[in-house]
């Protein structure tokens, strides 16, 4: 992504300025968050949107910054909620500090991200940045009411995927066309690219839980499972496996471990169902839809890197 490097290390920067505090534990806190590092794919999506529109000014890098913040809040408040024990291979927040002092801190980012974003005194994206929070809590409420729901439906989890995930990659694309003061078609059509490429970037989530090693994901195969969480590849199999593939399943989701049913018999029980190709098929409708939005922009080096985007998502190994 050279084409925003330097406003990528700006962001970097950024993001470390506005985590430090005089408040020991949240600068502590703060600087075990920016060491953890991270793919920065919503900064990247907001700044070649941006630059793809012909955003000449530096606020770019601080609406990049306020939607790292804000997908830093979800991740700190999902591992409270899944009891996560790791995070990107090292201990998660909450495993580390507690339960108590990590929703705070979550609650903390939040803020934080709207305060930052009030300094630009923009209301129209304030608006925008209100709205896409308000559907990602709501997804989570919804996420949490169908946990070990073994009945969940394709449609259910694709609606929990796009309020939790691709409304914030929808959100970069759309601030970054306003910031641009770029006309409203365009700015649509980036929402609409964001918005799939969430939607692909979640659903290729959903099927490395299963298809990564260990070392890779930076925490234990089949997670999701074992946290009440069914995903894409589980949904298929159980809309087409025999009875005795849902016990396994829901024994499973009753142990919440992987004491009487191993993990490697469920991945077992995928690749037979060939469930693992029916998600990446989805995701790969989803990356080319996304690619289809940016048509009515004119061809450019810009307009290449975010038409690449999709493909990177893809073919990600964590």
């Amino acid at each position: 992504m050279l084409l925003v490097g330097d406003k990528l290390a700006q962001v970097e920067a950024e993001c470390r300025r506005h985590l430090r505090s005089e408040v020991g534990v949240i600068d502590e806190l703060g600087r075990y968050i920016a060491e953890g590092g991270g793919k920065r794919v919503r900064p990247i999506l907001l700044l070649l949107s941006a630059q793809l529109c012909g955003y000449k000014g530096d606020r770019d890098v601080m609406f990049a910054s306020v939607f790292e913040f804000i997908h830093t809040a979800t991740l700190v408040h999902d591992d409270v909620i899944d009891e996560a024990e790791l995070r990107r291979g090292r201990g998660s927040l909450n495993a580390r500090w507690g339960n108590g002092l990590t929703v705070l801190l979550g609650d903390y980012l939040y803020i934080k991200s709207m305060n930052m974003a009030l300094a630009a005194d923009d209301l129209e994206i304030i608006k925008i940045l209100a709205e896409i929070t308000l559907k990602m809590i709501e997804g989570e409420l919804i996420a949490d009411r169908r946990r070990s729901d073994i009945d969940i439906s394709e449609t259910e989890h694709l609606e929990i995927i796009r309020r939790k995930t691709a409304c914030l990659f929808s959100g970069c694309g759309r601030v970054a066309g306003v910031l641009a003061k770029a006309p409203p078609e365009r700015v649509m059509a980036l929402a609409e690219y964001g918005m799939n490429l969430g939607m692909a970037f979640q659903i290729i989530d959903d099927l490395l839980d299963f298809t990564a090693s260990e070392s890779v994901l930076g925490k234990p195969v089949a997670s999701d499972l074992k946290e009440g969480k069914l995903t894409l590849p589980l949904i298929y199999l159980l809309q087409e496996s025999e009875p005795a593939a849902r016990v396994m399943v829901q024994t499973v989701l009753e142990e919440r471990d992987f004491r009487t049913v191993p993990r490697q018999e469920i991945i077992g029980l995928l690749r037979r169902a060939r469930t693992l190709e029916r998600t990446r098929e989805l995701a790969v409708s989803y990356a080319r839809r996304a690619q289809a939005a940016l048509q009515v922009f004119p061809c450019s080096p810009v307009r290449d890197a975010l038409m690449a985007l999709p493909d990177f998502v893809l073919f990600r190994e964590y």
